[in-house]
């Protein structure tokens, strides 16, 4: 996986983009799904976003990561993300993070990690997104940690009601 260093004003783009993801993680939930939300983004302006709809959808594929992906290629009639960022409020699963290597995904941001989200759950979990893009031949961009305790509160907060 590629950690790039990012400029003071990009870095401030991953704030304000992130923040669009977190929101849309709080809409998940509030909406009946799980808490999660991505948002693509391509020449500074974001160009699709979607929430987790497993449940609204009845579909358990329908994570906020593959839904994006799926949709916004079949909208555009295009295969090749290359150009584009990927912000999502909790790293990608490995079945999110497989979508991603094969839309060639250019950048993936995302705030709380996996193994984050295994702690809530008393799990040490794994780095899912690194494990499947070092196994791959397509490697994107990753940022990871912005506004994680933002976005581990919102999911400590939804799971954490199951644990009781």
């Amino acid at each position: 996986m590629i950690q790039e260093e990012r400029t003071p004003a990009a870095a401030a783009d991953d704030v304000r983009f992130m923040r669009e993801a977190v929101r849309l993680s709080r809409l998940a939930a509030e909406h009946g799904s799980e808490p999660f939300g991505a948002v693509l983004v391509k020449d500074g302006g974001i160009v699709y976003s979607n929430e987790n709809q497993i449940y609204s959808q009845s579909d358990p594929t329908f994570h906020a990561e593959l839904g994006l992906i799926r949709r916004f290629c079949h909208e555009k009639r295009i295969m090749n993300l290359r150009d584009y960022t990927l912000y999502t409020s909790c790293e990608p699963c490995f079945m999110c993070s497989g979508a991603m290597v094969w839309a060639k995904l250019g950048r993936l941001v995302y705030a709380a990690g996996a193994r984050d989200l295994a702690s809530i759950f008393g799990s040490e979990g794994c780095d899912c997104s690194a494990l499947v893009f070092a196994n791959s031949g397509h490697r994107p961009q990753v940022t990871a940690g912005v506004l994680r305790q933002e976005s581990f509160a919102i999911l400590k907060d939804y799971f954490g009601k199951f644990r009781k």
